[in-house]
């Protein structure tokens, strides 16, 4: 079925003042942009009352609207964890007040879990909701030129109406009030008139859909809107993948992550103790089936975080394909491992608490903010005597050192394709030259060391894996892993890197990691569609 248009058009406010892209007045004045504009008032403080509480606003749809305009304008992640913590909700308020003028009600548990669950989902169904809006106005460009605040709102009650199956007046009436109070009278009417219309759609059935009859183009074209993924990507994968897998990967992107804990060995914490603790809290785990040291849990985060079992180091968050790649290295007590682009660090603690006290992890990043982060870890699981943190461009500390490791972990820079599900933003910040073009770099770039980080990553992976045969001592290991599925950031970079580095071979890893993990390689890989985990790989090489 082709798109269509279910009600009279409505024209969306321009981002050009009284002016849409074509210079065309706006047809509704009241629509116009009040001068009143997000994040554009001095700095507000919680603890200034001076703003009036807003009592009919709902309090998690007002934070989950400037949480995604943050999130589009690049000050803020779509993370399912940003937000709980209380400092972080503190923070979250003030940023709140500053872009609406208005101070709302603090949120409490069930808020938290709204806003959460809102500010995910329309992330990763932004294309989609994009389409169905641009199918109720008069212009195809309508999303494009529509006032940031008011498209966010307007995601948002689409989003609340089509995928989280709320009653239909809640939503229509709450995002109403919310554009009314946030921006002005007509951008409230703009919002009641969509979402309204959308819920007669939703009730004869006949939601705005793409046809998916074309050719292969078209087809990836209709794809991307329907499971919301760039078209770019769905092609990349169509041609990896194939249809069917390429159309499972996409709805697991989509659907609600399962959060993987990992119990803290260095404290003494056994899966069976956190299991134990979980329980005492009411939270429901499940062993995971890959690995004895980890647990999946689908709910409960919250009591999780109000425990304080994350803050006191009892367990870590991290997914257990993350987790597997710790048992490709096969830390072993008395060992120095050099981990390389290490922070924030989960690899780094899990590694330090796997020597159990014997042993030390170099760990190494270009960002100092993080380190910092990745050093308060440390404090908190009680490896701080086990992980040093060096603050250093990787390439120059190779180039300069003496040190000689006896296992080397690359973490490398990649696309994070395998972790969409819990990256919902990730989709949206790539771009199709950066993996095209980094297709055409092939193994002359593998030794261009001087050349400056970018947004190429396999530029990155080539050049910092060059660095590393310096760091491996002579019967060491390097693992080269990633976050990503892509094969061209995977094994044609290791088979393109063992072609020119002899002294290296593969060493399989099918000793560490269970066999449906081993590729024919001898790679370890995990994959969303066959696994129901995060998708990353490694490889694990022997220096001779």
């Amino acid at each position: 079925m082709g798109s269509f248009v279910c009600f009279n058009s409505l024209t969306p406010v321009s981002r050009s003042n009284s002016f849409s892209r074509n210079n065309r007045p706006l047809k509704d004045p009241s629509l116009q942009r009040s001068s009143r504009q997000p994040n554009s008032r001095s700095s507000t403080s919680r603890e200034d009352r001076s703003l009036k509480l807003n009592t009919e606003v709902s309090p998690h749809r007002a934070v989950s609207a400037v949480r995604l305009l943050r999130i589009e304008q690049g000050g803020a992640f779509a993370d399912l964890l940003n937000g709980q913590r209380e400092d972080s909700r503190e923070q979250e308020m003030g940023y709140v007040e500053r872009t609406l003028g208005f101070r709302i009600r603090d949120l409490d548990d069930r808020d938290v879990r709204l806003v959460t669950d809102i500010v995910g989902g329309t992330v990763r169904w932004r294309r989609y909701l994009d389409y169905i809006i641009s199918s109720f106005c008069n212009d195809p460009d309508a999303v494009n030129s529509m006032e940031p605040l008011l498209l966010q709102i307007l995601r948002m009650g689409a989003y609340e109406l089509v995928k989280l199956n709320i009653p239909s007046h809640a939503v229509v009436n709450e995002n109403v009030t919310l554009a009314k109070t946030a921006l002005r009278p007509g951008a409230g009417s703009m919002v009641n008139g969509i979402l309204r219309k959308l819920v007669l759609c939703m009730e004869k059935d006949s939601l705005p859909l793409p046809s998916l009859e074309g050719d292969e183009r078209g087809q990836a074209r209709a794809l991307a809107t329907i499971y919301s993924h760039p078209v770019w990507m769905v092609r990349r994968w169509m041609k990896y993948f194939g249809l069917e897998d390429t159309v499972r990967l996409m709805t697991w992107n989509n659907s609600t992550p399962c959060f993987c804990l990992r119990p803290n060995h260095a404290k003494g914490i056994t899966r069976a103790d956190l299991i134990e603790q979980l329980k005492a809290l009411e939270v429901h785990v499940e062993p995971s089936p890959y690995t004895k040291d980890f647990v999946h849990l689908r709910t409960g985060m919250q009591a999780v975080l109000q425990a304080g079992l994350l803050r006191d180091g009892i367990c870590a968050v991290q997914d257990e394909s993350a987790g597997l790649v710790v048992s490709v290295v096969n830390p072993q007590q008395g060992e120095t491992i050099i981990d390389c682009c290490a922070a924030p660090g989960g690899k780094t603690l899990f590694m330090a608490s796997c020597l159990r006290g014997q042993g030390s992890v170099l760990a190494i990043d270009i960002n100092s903010g993080r380190l910092r982060v990745l050093e308060d870890a440390a404090r908190q699981h009680s490896v701080d005597d086990i992980v040093n943190t060096i603050h250093a461009d990787l390439r120059m500390f190779a180039a300069k050192t003496s040190i000689k490791a006896d296992k080397v972990l690359l973490d490398a820079p990649c696309s994070g394709m395998g972790v969409l599900s819990k990256r919902a933003d990730l989709r949206w910040n790539r771009k199709a030259e950066d993996m095209e073009q980094l297709q055409n770099l092939q193994d002359e770039l593998l030794d261009a060391a001087a050349m400056s980080y970018g947004d190429l990553f396999i530029v990155i992976q080539f050049n910092v894996l060059a660095s590393m045969i310096r760091l491996v001592k002579p019967g060491g290991v390097l693992v080269y892993s990633t976050c990503s599925i892509d094969p061209g950031e995977n094994a044609e970079r290791v088979t393109a890197f063992l072609h020119r580095h002899m002294e290296f071979s593969v060493d399989p890893v099918d000793r560490y990691v269970p066999q449906d993990f081993v590729t024919e390689e001898g790679f370890y890989s995990s994959n969303p569609v066959r696994h129901s985990l995060d998708g990353s790989f490694a490889a694990r090489l022997i220096r001779q």
